[in-house]
This record gives structure tokens, sequence and C-alpha cells, in this order.
């Protein structure tokens, strides 16, 4: 049976190809590599290299809006159903929606936004398992490195919605929190979707850590709670009601 191929960022590679290309973000932070794309000015240069390829690509993609979820979801799930509903309505409103580009709740977010008219976009990125690009995605890049893609959702997104997920949904709520607490990005709406799901996490975060000093009352209100894609898109877009 012939080797599948297996893609590396923007490389696709077969056979004994493959054991010549590392995971990039793993031969960043632990090395080395041969020769002179281990030294840090190399990989400085494709750092900026990606940068700059996600600025030419996404500088003129006008308002949008970035949803978050997980990439498990089945497209049997209500969950699903919603972000479908989410992108849709967000395309009808005038703007993009931005995803990570892969599966589950990405997809669904992607394919809303196609299915109203509106421009789906997704920011892909290499994984061990579960992240291949989406089919619904008309504008899409491939990155290396996890800390350039984040730069991309958050320059070119108005907000954020946040539907449930995994580890990487959190590590992106948190991070979009910080951003909008120290002030690096201004009037930045943040919607939760399906309050049920966050109602732990918040009760968390309200007793032990507004409890006990580690953030203001204000911080916690940052945060905003939906349970029908109307209200999501209401709340993320700024409209009235």
């Amino acid at each position: 049976m012939a080797d599948q191929p297996k893609r590396r960022g923007r490389i696709t590679t077969r056979g004994p190809g493959t054991e010549r290309v590392r995971d990039a973000d793993l031969a960043l932070l632990q090395g080395p590599e041969p020769d002179f794309v281990s030294t840090d000015p190399w990989r400085a240069l494709r750092i900026l290299g990606e940068f700059v390829e996600g600025f030419d690509l996404l500088a003129r993609v006008g308002p949008a809006v970035c949803v978050f979820g997980s990439a498990r979801t089945p497209p049997d799930d209500p969950d699903y159903a919603a972000a479908v509903e989410i992108g849709r309505l967000l395309a009808r409103e005038g703007r993009a929606v931005i995803t990570g580009g892969g599966p589950g709740l990405m997809e669904a977010a992607n394919k809303g936004a196609s299915e109203g008219g509106g421009l789906s976009v997704g920011l892909n990125i290499e994984l061990p398992h579960e992240q291949y690009r989406n089919p619904y995605v008309n504008l899409g890049v491939d990155f290396r490195y996890f800390f350039v893609r984040k730069t991309m959702f958050v320059k070119y997104s108005e907000a954020f919605v946040v539907m449930p997920g995994g580890f990487g949904t959190l590590d992106e709520l948190f991070e979009a929190l910080v951003l909008i607490q120290t002030g690096k990005v201004r009037d930045f709406p943040l919607v939760l979707y399906r309050s049920a799901h966050w109602h732990g996490l918040i009760d968390w975060m309200r007793e032990t850590t507004l409890g006990e000093g580690w953030v203001d009352e204000d911080d916690l209100a940052r945060i905003h709670l939906a349970d029908t894609p109307e209200d999501v898109v209401r709340l993320a877009t700024g409209g009235a009601g």
C-alpha cells in the first residue's frame, strides 16, 4: 500500500521525505536541527515569512468575527447547528467569519458563512491529529507557529465568539481575556455560546479568582453569555436589543 502523504505546515511529504521535515514548533522550542536551518536567525526569517504571508492575505478581509470551538463536535450535534447559524447570521451582517479552519465547530461556522454569502476564512495549523482544512473555507492559510496564527486571529477580528471546546478553545478564550484586560485590544466583544456549558468556569472565576482578589469585577464583566445564535451575533456586532 502506498504511503499516505503527510502535511507539515505548507509542505506535503510522502514516504522517505517525511523524516526530513520536523515539526517546526517542536524544533523551535527543543532543537537542534541540522546545519543552518537550526540557527535562530534562520528561524526568525521563517517566522517573519509567516507573518508577511498572513498580513498580506488578511489585510483586505474587512470587518470580521472570529469563532472558536471544538474540532471534535460532530455534524449531528446541536452545537454544530448553532455554529452554522452563527456563521450565516454574521455573513448577513456583513462580517467575514474567521476560524481555525479545521473540522467540528470551526467547519460549522465556515459552512454558515459560506452559505450566507459571506467570506469564510480558515487559519489552519499542523497538529498531530484532527486538524485538516475544512471544505467550506474560501480564503485560507496554513501556519507552522501557533503564536503567528494567534496574532492573525486578534489583528483581523473585531469580536470573539467562543463555542464549547477543549484546551485549545480555553487557551484562545483566556488569551482574548488577557488582551482585553490589559488594553491591547479595545471595544472587543467576547461572547460565550451556551451558558450552561460555561457556568462552572464562570462560577469558579467569580468565587476563586475574584474572591481572592486576583481579578476585578470589571474583568469578569467583559464576558458575555448567550444561548441563541441571534444573541451571539447581536452581542458580537454591537447590535441593538
